[in-house]
């Protein structure tokens, strides 16, 4: 049978596709219509505009405090400088000695025998500077308070570093009285003095001088 008609109105939700699936035109099963451009989840700017203004103010004063700590910890962590070494130092010629620990005093023997009756003597040094300036020696008193001594020609000394120096020391028995006949240790007070320092010592002898002033001490002391 055969024949034309009026067209009917059809609905597209009624179109069968020839593959088979039903729906519209050109949508796949189970798609949106609209093709999928980009992904509609919430941005992370999104995020910070919807907090509260005081929590967005935490957030910033958290994250300011954090950047400081970090800054100040590098600065600390930086290697601190190593201070600069010293300049060499230049030669220092050794400081001047004090004169006592420079001078010795060495018995050379008698200048003249003591005699009976004799009230003084003379006795020969050697005093030596071992190094430094120049030592000014004064002989200012013997061993014992009745005796007198000084250096003939009476005038104070000037030893020079280098050779020993010869002097000549006379002494004068001037009291008997409380002088011991044996001298034990007899000693010379001198002054010394040098670019350094004036020092007060005391020269100590035994052996040879003591028997030497012992005989002047008899010679001057003992009867007749």
């Amino acid at each position: 049978m055969s024949g034309t008609g009026p067209v009917e109105p059809t609905d597209a939700a009624d179109f069968t596709d020839p593959t088979g699936s039903t729906g519209p035109v050109g949508t796949a099963q189970g798609q949106d219509t609209a093709d999928v451009i980009g992904d509609n989840s919430p941005r992370l700017s999104d995020h910070w505009a919807a907090l509260p203004p005081r929590v967005r103010r935490a957030a910033l004063a958290t994250a300011a405090a954090g950047a400081v700590a970090i800054a100040i910890a590098a600065v600390l962590l930086l290697p601190s400088p190593r201070p600069a070494p010293p300049p060499p130092r230049l030669h220092e010629p050794p400081p001047t000695p004090f004169p006592a620990t420079v001078t010795t005093f060495a018995y050379s023997g008698i200048a003249d025998a003591a005699e009976p009756g004799t009230a003084s003597g003379s006795f020969r040094f050697a005093v030596s500077v071992r190094n430094g300036p120049p030592v000014t020696l004064v002989i200012t008193g013997a061993a014992y308070p009745g005796l007198h001594a000084y250096t003939a020609p009476d005038a104070p000394v000037i030893v020079r570093a280098g050779a020993p120096h010869p002097i000549t020391v006379r002494i004068s028995v001037t009291d008997c009285a409380g002088l011991p006949r044996n001298a034990s240790l007899p000693f010379f007070d001198v002054t010394l003095r040098n670019t350094r320092a004036i020092q007060h010592h005391s020269f100590i002898f035994g052996g040879a001088y003591s028997r030497d002033l012992s005989r002047l001490l008899h010679a001057a002391c003992d009867p007749l």
